[in-house]
């Protein structure tokens, strides 16, 4: 069981990956760039501003990272950035595949396309339309909260939209409902974590146009996980099925000789 949800999981992570790179590189990376340009036009601005230009610049441009050192590296631009994005893409796919794999199992569902399917939008939902209500993709340059805050934001929300889901399609009980959406509503009731007074160079139709499209990519990720998920399973099922009727009907056939 174990080694068929790891191959299960490398599967449905590599399609997702190959999937959401092709689209990375055609529609988020590009807007990327273009903001790179705009970050890196207004370091001599605030250079020439005095120490206060200094500051404000460094909780802009490192308030992701909080502890960012200029010298940090860093892929070249080009394929090895490209090539990086996309093992790291894999590897998160891989790791959302077990996940999602182990759920499916803990819950007693049946694996077919349907199912994973079904589980892999509710990860979506989850992990990447629920954060983005508070916390929206952010292109370089553009001013954020300590990162630390926004990861347990990030993980609270994640984790309670989850549970909600869980609850008001699974359980369907009336309190289990109520507890559902107080569990998805809660986080954005507290608010995601914001910078007190940030600024961006970066137009808002850009930070806009990223937005989307990254909602857009990760969609097709998650729904390509759960399809690979799914197809891959019940491949592995088939194949048992099949050699199991073949090895009994070469006992059928060797007794008959006898």
């Amino acid at each position: 069981m174990i080694l068929r949800v790891l191959k299960a999981a490398l599967v449905a992570g590599f399609l997702a990956a190959c999937v959401a790179a092709t689209l990375q590189t055609f529609l988020t990376s590009p807007l990327i760039l273009q903001a790179e340009t705009y970050e890196k036009a207004a370091a001599p601005e605030a250079h020439a501003a005095g120490l206060g230009g200094l500051l404000h610049l460094a909780h802009v441009q490192h308030a992701p990272s909080d502890s960012a050192d200029e010298s940090a590296w860093e892929p070249s631009e080009g394929f090895p950035r490209i090539a990086f994005t996309a093992l790291a893409t894999l590897v998160s796919g891989v790791g959302y595949a077990l996940i999602l794999a182990a759920l499916i199992l803990a819950a007693g569902r049946r694996f077919d396309m349907q199912t994973t399917l079904r589980w892999a939008i509710g990860g979506f939902l989850a992990a990447s339309l629920a954060p983005a209500v508070g916390l929206p993709p952010e292109l370089p340059g553009m001013g954020g909260a300590h990162l630390a805050e926004r990861q347990i934001w990030w993980i609270c929300t994640a984790a309670g939209t989850a549970l909600g889901l869980y609850l008001i399609t699974n359980v369907r009980h009336h309190a289990a409902i109520g507890i559902g959406i107080l569990a998805i509503v809660l986080p954005h009731l507290i608010g995601a974590p914001h910078a007190e007074a940030a600024a961006s160079d970066v137009p808002a139709v850009l930070a806009a146009q990223f937005a989307a499209r990254s909602l857009a990519v990760a969609f097709a990720f998650w729904a390509t996980l759960g399809l690979g998920l799914g197809w891959y399973w019940t491949r592995q099922e088939d194949r048992t099925r099949s050699g199991f009727l073949t090895q009994a009907a070469s006992v059928t056939g060797e007794r008959k000789a006898v």
